[in-house]
């Protein structure tokens, strides 16, 4: 089961990133943020779709050449690796998208993802994008065991991504003079600084 759910991870997000990247083409005119600056790499959900297909590849990978064990002796680097980034990175990422995305979606949809995109965004993308990264990484939580690293390490590594993000947001609205979500056009600074937070 867990190989089977590893490789369904894998397959789904890299085919979801690479059809999202090749074929989803977004026309200025008719959404502001269209294919300019930054390009899908603009999107945290393009960058956790990434992270994701990594993720359940390293897994997948170490379901072969390393090992599930509860505590293993000598613990492959495979392994260390899985649950590095499964603590540090893949868990958070996948939840904060998840659950932030279908939050503001509930409150007012055109804050996050305008129906305007539906014509170019298909729906089961976005259902891979936004729901599948919760369901696998939820599953992930209960199929198998995992080492955390020292919450300090965990942390860090995490800060650093979300850190990198937050700066990426601020260059991108430097040089296109746009928020990447409309969300944050309509929040005012210390709403932004909570939001972000």
């Amino acid at each position: 089961l867990r190989k089977l759910v590893y490789l369904i991870g894998a397959v789904q997000f890299s085919y979801a990133v690479y059809y999202d990247f090749t074929y989803v083409r977004i026309p200025e005119s008719q959404h502001r943020m269209g294919n300019d600056f930054g390009g899908k790499f603009k999107y945290l959900t393009f960058l956790d779709a990434i992270l994701q297909a990594l993720y359940f590849t390293i897994s997948l990978i170490n379901d072969f050449v390393g090992t599930n064990e509860v505590a293993p002796k000598n613990t492959p680097t495979i392994r260390k690796i899985k649950d590095y980034v499964l603590a540090s990175l893949a868990f958070p990422v996948a939840m904060n998208v998840g659950l932030s995305f279908w939050t503001l979606y509930a409150i007012d949809r055109e804050l996050v993802f305008p129906k305007i995109l539906d014509t170019f965004f298909p729906g089961w993308l976005n259902h891979v994008m936004h729901t599948n990264i919760v369901v696998f990484i939820v599953l992930e939580m209960f199929i198998s065991f995992r080492v955390y690293p020292k919450r300090s390490k965990g942390l860090a590594g995490l800060i650093l991504f979300m850190g990198s993000y937050l700066v990426w947001l601020h260059v991108i609205k430097h040089y296109s003079g746009i928020w990447v979500y409309p969300v944050l056009d309509v929040l005012e600074l210390p709403q932004r600084i909570l939001f972000f937070a």
